[in-house]
């Protein structure tokens, strides 16, 4: 899951930053407005958490532009306006969530894990293909019963996979989703966490699409 950081006070962004990643999150950030309508208009991520006191416009400018171009990714809006007004405003112009500052982390990871089961296919915390078994809140794995240890690239790339069960992901939508923008990644990363997926959880469960990517086939 791809998370877009729309805030100017750097401290708090790179605190932010750190947290998201630590719980799986894909975390890229801009400090500006403009810069957040770019990113969504040419590499759109799945969630954006904005806030509205921005250097160049309002957050709220920025979010109501992104509605009229039809684009429905969802919004989480985090700023010190904590007013019933400015939550209102908020709301009515397409926000999904609003967190008032100042505010706890656990608090915000709970709201985006509420968003990100939105978007999947599952309709709980839990995905399950054949005997393999992902908890999207414990991040645990199991097959057949037994607890299977990820690194965290392994678990994000397994997840991906099971909640898009019988479609096609392509190598750039996996890199995408799997890492951050200024992250070396090497030609063969991918493959290289397809391999170890497969030594741990059986050759059968991720398909290979030649010259395309991966999928797990539906049952």
């Amino acid at each position: 899951m791809q998370i877009l950081l729309v805030e100017d006070d750097q401290s708090l962004a790179s605190g932010l930053c750190k947290a998201l990643r630590n719980e799986g999150f894909v975390t890229n950030h801009v400090a500006e407005g403009k810069a957040a309508l770019h990113v969504i208009d040419v590499e759109p991520p799945d969630i954006v958490v904005l806030d509205l006191g921005l250097p160049d416009m309002d957050g709220l400018d920025v979010l109501k532009n992104v509605r009229q171009h039809g684009s429905s990714i969802p919004v989480l809006i985090l700023t010190a306006r904590s007013s019933i007004d400015a939550r209102v405003s908020g709301l009515d112009l397409g926000a999904d969530d609003y967190l008032p500052k100042p505010f706890e982390i656990p608090e915000l990871i709970a709201r985006l894990r509420v968003i990100e089961r939105r978007l999947s296919t599952s309709i709980d915390s839990s995905i399950q293909v054949a005997n393999i078994v992902l908890d999207t809140i414990s991040m645990q794995v199991t097959c057949d019963g037994e607890p299977v240890e990820l690194p965290r690239r392994e678990f994000m790339v397994l997840k991906l996979l099971m909640s898009n069960i019988g479609k096609v992901q392509t190598r750039q939508q996996l890199e995408t989703r799997l890492y951050a923008w200024g992250e070396e990644v090497t030609s063969n990363a991918l493959e290289v966490h397809v391999h170890h997926l497969r030594k741990k959880l059986g050759n059968d469960l991720i398909k290979t699409v030649r010259g395309v990517g991966y999928t797990i086939r539906k049952p």
